[in-house]
């Protein structure tokens, strides 16, 4: 358990108090008990910080003086209290080896750990302490970057691309065909074959249940960093910029290319063939449908109202086309009589 001077040491700040003081885990203000340590990133908890039973607090600048308490001063208090976490929180892996009830066609380091049932199809190439979990397929021509951990059940489509340090958590699909096809004119469809892969570059992490399809053509391409909620659709050929994080049961349809440090809200969709300028925000429930080409804050989800309203709003929406016209004829009548002498 390291004292607060040691993890000064590690991840920086400044110590004011007690730098001896050892903590074993993080809590939140309000339920942190004795040998844990808790953070202020906000003002509206400064209450709770003169009640808190946590040994230590990570604090502003500002708040230095708000408490007596050891502490930790940073500049950004949230970002530094996840850094904490990481380091008291390691993420626990599995003793290197191939599980006897795996399958695995390729060769792969001695430092990989392979899960029951497992598959690892031909010509893979698997980097150094990678974690394949238990009930997980990685099909034939597949690479996967050092130090990537797959939770157990997911699943990479052939020649699929995960770069270093990625998380992939159970459930994900990754490379699978997209939704590709072409119409005969009795209506019956054609699947078009995906001949693409996808891609992901380095500290990427994938949620649960989350789809990214492999390219028709060209790639589906994740680049580094970027976050992906769960339940979260990647349509094929999306490029998604550095940084990029979307919530649960988002997605992006396909060829569409999303920027870099673009923020995405639960249950938003962007339509395909479009682009998302970087640094932009787009709310939840929200429907990109055209090109985002300046960065900001993008809404179109209308709030709950109760039904009553709701159905008043809805017969009024049948009728704004007849309303528009009747403005416009109204415009032009108006514009008449004021050209008269």
């Amino acid at each position: 358990m390291p004292t607060l001077v040691e993890i000064v040491g590690r991840l920086g700040g400044r110590v004011v108090g007690d730098g001896a003081t050892v903590v074993s885990q993080v809590g939140s203000l309000e339920s942190a008990q004795a040998g844990e340590i808790a953070f202020l990133a906000s003002a509206k908890y400064r209450k709770a910080l003169a009640t808190t039973r946590a040994s230590a607090v990570v604090l502003p600048p500002a708040a230095e003086s708000a408490s007596e308490l050891p502490r930790i001063i940073v500049d950004q208090p949230y970002l530094y209290f996840a850094r904490l976490a990481q380091l008291l929180n390691p993420t626990l892996k599995p003793d290197a080896g191939i599980h006897p009830s795996a399958v695995v066609e390729s060769v792969i380091p001695p430092s990989v750990s392979v899960g029951p049932l497992a598959y690892v199809g031909p010509r893979c190439e698997i980097g150094e302490h990678v974690v394949i979990g238990p009930g997980c397929v990685v099909e034939a021509g597949s690479k996967i970057g050092d130090h990537s951990l797959l939770y157990g059940n997911v699943s990479l489509y052939h020649e699929t691309v995960i770069g270093q340090r990625c998380i992939i958590h159970s459930g994900a699909v990754i490379g699978g065909d997209g939704f590709g096809y072409a119409r005969e004119r009795s209506g019956a469809w054609v699947k078009i074959p995906q001949i693409g892969r996808a891609v992901l570059g380095d500290d990427v992490e994938v949620g649960a249940n989350t789809t990214i399809d492999r390219g028709a053509l060209d790639d589906t391409v994740i680049g580094n960093g970027v976050k992906l909620d769960n339940m979260v659709q990647i349509a094929h050929n999306v490029k998604l910029g550095e940084h990029t994080a979307m919530a649960g049961c988002s997605g992006v349809a396909g060829s569409t290319v999303v920027g870099a440090r673009v923020m995405v809200g639960g249950q938003a969709g962007i339509n395909g063939h479009i682009e998302v300028a970087s640094d932009t925000v787009v709310s939840s429930r929200t429907l990109i449908s055209k090109t985002v080409k300046e960065p900001g804050i993008y809404t179109s989800a209308m709030p709950a109202m109760p039904h009553d309203e709701w159905m008043k709003s809805a017969a009024h929406f049948r009728h704004l086309d007849a309303l528009v016209m009747r403005l416009r004829e109204l415009e032009k009548r108006i514009a008449e009589l004021e050209r008269k002498p």
